[in-house]
């Protein structure tokens, strides 16, 4: 029998550029658990719902859920719980990939973005439907954060404490105040920004790979086009069928990717894994993909992405037993 699972897959990664043409003013959304390290420094609880990395926030008096997405271009407020449109605020330009197949998106200016007391930039926001997302995972969805909020900090992703650290850095990409972190830093990459998107250099079984990173994937994906030699380290397990974008379902393998390293220290155990067709995804991006490291990534990596760098510092998790 197929099992059925849900999963955002495309939806999260590809946002397009927009331009908006009038102001209005969202007053501020608050993360009501957020911990105020010092006035450049956040730290922000997170649960996990299924894969997804979901905080709480309130906007316009209305409390919910915000995912995390460093897969998405923009942040994204929920079209079921904002629903007042005009019609001049209409996207004139054509949205990229296949979000376009979801909904005709529309488009806010938040001018304050407030987490308590800790201000984010004036930023612009999509406006989509994200009921499928909300039935499926049976919460209640406010809206996803974006690259467009998240460049600006070094973001520490920590799955060991279930905490978001945002601590705001300079052009350069230094971090305006140095006393955040009190774990020790224990290696780290280089990455490769394309438009929002953070592009990994990897080997798969000793093959060169090129992988995106994107914190909204709930599954890995690795593409059925790939080399033999890369789908050695594929094994599949079951056959599942996604719900990704609106209502579309698709059917794909899913199984465990081995042999996963992305520098000559840093490598991966066993990852759960979809055998995908990435080909629409590529035009997404602009650039030929072998995979996409999502949830798997997260969860074996203690992970701090700085944009302005282009580069993830890597904390250990504790030792465990005697």
């Amino acid at each position: 029998m197929t099992k059925k699972f849900s999963c955002l897959l495309i939806l999260l990664i590809c946002c397009g550029s927009f331009y908006a043409k009038e102001d209005i003013t969202i007053n501020s959304i608050r993360f009501s658990k957020a911990e105020i390290v010092n006035s450049y420094t956040t730290r922000i609880p997170f649960k996990l719902i299924d894969h997804l990395i979901v905080i709480e926030a309130e906007l316009l008096d209305k409390k919910g859920n915000f995912i995390i997405d460093t897969g998405s271009e923009t942040l994204i407020l929920n079209k079921v719980h904002f629903s007042v449109l005009y019609p001049h605020n209409k996207k004139n330009n054509e949205t990229s990939g296949i979000i376009s197949e979801i909904d005709t998106p529309y488009e806010k200016r938040i001018k304050e973005f407030v987490i308590n007391d800790f201000k984010l930039s004036e930023t612009n926001s999509d406006i989509l439907d994200l009921s499928h997302i909300e039935k499926s995972k049976h919460m209640n969805l406010l809206g996803i954060i974006g690259f467009n909020i998240l460049k600006e900090y070094e973001i520490f992703i920590d799955m060991h404490l279930n905490q978001i650290t945002l601590s705001k850095v300079d052009v350069k990409g230094e971090k305006i105040n140095k006393k955040v972190y009190l774990e020790k830093i224990v290696d780290s990459i280089d990455f490769t920004l394309k438009g929002h998107t953070i592009l990994l250099q990897a080997t798969i079984n000793k093959q060169n790979v090129k992988f995106g990173l994107d914190s909204g994937a709930e599954f890995n994906q690795i593409n059925k086009n790939s080399n033999k030699k890369i789908l050695k380290s594929f094994f599949p397990k079951r056959r599942l069928l996604l719900s990704g974008a609106g209502s579309k379902k698709i059917e794909v393998l899913a199984g465990k990717l081995y042999r996963v390293k992305i520098s000559k220290t840093i490598y991966f155990g066993p990852m759960y894994t979809i055998l995908t067709n990435l080909s629409k995804m590529n035009n997404v991006y602009g650039t030929d993909l072998d995979g996409i490291l999502g949830y798997e990534f997260f969860k074996q990596k203690r992970a701090i992405i700085n944009y302005q760098k282009e580069k993830i510092y890597f904390i250990d998790y504790p030792k465990t037993g005697n």
